[in-house]
């Protein structure tokens, strides 16, 4: 990708197809990766998130990235990352998506994890989480493999964001 295209990319909104995308994994880790995982990271910065995934952004491949709150200089980068350890004990807890705004879905996750995966320089690296980043981590690798949180929903969940999914439906329609 060249700078222009990169600055030129911005998060894509549901119901865009590229959501429900599964991802590629990544073969190669050149410059034209880092320069995307850098323009991701000012994008979730300024949509004040602590993830995003390539999908987000119209890119299919297996990356992501991520920042505690009001950490973003301490943003992390995950390249094919799978998850493992996720048979603990769960919590549900409110999700929202910067990919669907006005939009929160209560959903029951594991509270830890482990996730694989590689660094831009395609070097394997594990890490653990728990509370926040787990979840955060666990929300991303969903949407490398085309699921929203909108496909967690319960009926309650349903009912209370009817009218913003119409919205955002209505907007991409046309």
């Amino acid at each position: 990708m060249t700078s222009p295209e990169l600055e030129s990319l911005t998060i894509i909104k549901y119901p865009d197809p590229r959501l429900r995308k599964i991802c590629e994994p990544v073969v190669e880790f050149d410059a034209s990766l880092r320069a995307l995982a850098d323009r991701m990271i000012v994008l979730m910065n300024q949509a004040e998130g602590i993830g995003l995934a390539a999908p987000q952004v119209g890119i299919l491949k297996q990356m992501f990235v991520c920042a505690i709150i009001g950490k973003p200089k301490d943003s992390m980068v995950f390249v094919n990352p799978t998850l493992a350890d996720l048979d603990g004990e769960a919590e549900a807890a409110e999700e929202g998506c910067l990919s669907i705004p006005e939009v929160t879905v209560t959903v029951k996750r594991p509270v830890k994890c482990r996730i694989d995966a590689h660094d831009l320089d395609g070097n394997p690296v594990a890490f653990e989480a728990t509370e926040l980043m787990a979840r955060c981590w666990q929300h991303e690798c969903d949407h490398l493999n085309g699921r929203l949180i909108i496909d967690r929903m319960s009926p309650a969940d349903r009912v209370a964001n009817r009218r913003a999914l119409k919205r955002l439906e209505s907007r991409f329609g046309g």
